[in-house]
């Protein structure tokens, strides 16, 4: 037998084995490393918000974003840990120039859907929350005008809108399930809000199309820009509105989730509960079946 050569075989076979075993063991760190490094780099997702609407989008007295659409994304971030969620107050512009471009993954503003915007951004299949939409009237006329049908057949004189505001959108949607009931939908570009309440203390046309929260802010509250019509004008709910984030084009999956996570947040309970926190009522309650 050859000592010499056998033990230069048993060597290489040593140093084979030694070497699979090393490789093994790197591979396996190295598996290792890339899920950890997999679970650590959570994609940020971007919350572009409104700082001033409130109570639906605003940064607070602390300088915290905070607001009822705010509270909500939240909530879903608290269902989505894979995430890392990132409040972004800004102007409107920034807002949707930003999801547009992908600045922002997501956007709150209190918005509503229309065609335009659709072309633009993703929206989700569950809404966020709502806004009410409805009649400021004289109160002259208060006795006679109830409800929009009741406004029709009273005069139907209404403030004009512009063709690309969403409330054109809703008034004319109104029409259409109310052919002996309809509204004098006027399109107009050109007019500003204190024209609106001054033509109606005219007699010039009989209400103004305004989102209640609006209403409230201006003419309501003592500091409004249109408190001095406050005596003069009252306001009548028409329906809620419902209002959505805004995605970027490329955050179907995201947005998918977000549906997901609202659809058990809703189920939960926890929408109501923020609505009553931020508006002191649920205004989803307000939304027909039609518009859901």
């Amino acid at each position: 037998m050859d000592i010499k050569k056998l033990g230069k075989e048993m060597l290489a076979v040593l140093l084979i084995g030694t070497t699979a075993i090393t490789l093994a063991a790197c591979g396996k760190s190295e598996t290792k490393e890339t899920a950890a490094g997999t679970d650590g780099a959570k994609k940020v997702i971007t919350v572009a918000h409104t700082n001033y609407y409130v109570p639906y989008d605003y940064v607070n007295d602390k300088g915290e974003s905070d607001g009822f659409e705010v509270a909500v994304m939240k909530e879903v971030a608290k269902k989505l840990p894979q995430y890392e969620f990132k409040f972004v107050p800004t102007s409107d512009d920034d807002l949707l120039i930003g999801v547009e471009s992908g600045k922002y993954t997501v956007g709150t503003k209190g918005i509503w859907k229309t065609p335009a915007r659709e072309k633009k951004y993703i929206f989700p299949k569950n809404y966020i929350g709502a806004s009410v939409i409805g009649l400021v009237i004289r109160k002259d006329t208060a006795d006679k005008i109830k409800d929009m049908e009741s406004f029709a057949a009273y005069s139907g004189k209404l403030v004009p809108i512009a063709p690309q505001n969403a409330q054109y959108a809703v008034v004319e949607e109104y029409n259409k399930s109310h052919p002996d009931k309809q509204i004098k939908l006027v399109p107009s570009e050109a007019f500003k809000v204190s024209d609106a309440y001054t033509w109606v203390m005219e007699g010039r046309y009989d209400a103004y199309f305004e989102v209640e929260l609006n209403y409230k802010n201006n003419v309501l509250n003592k500091n409004g820009s249109y408190h001095q019509f406050a005596d003069n004008v009252s306001y009548i709910r028409y329906k809620g509105i419902p209002t959505y984030p805004l995605f970027n084009k490329k955050e179907q999956k995201f947005a998918d989730e977000y549906d997901k996570a609202i659809e058990e947040l809703r189920a939960e309970g926890k929408i109501a509960e923020l609505e009553n926190k931020y508006f002191g009522e649920s205004l989803s309650n307000y939304i027909g079946d039609s518009d859901k």
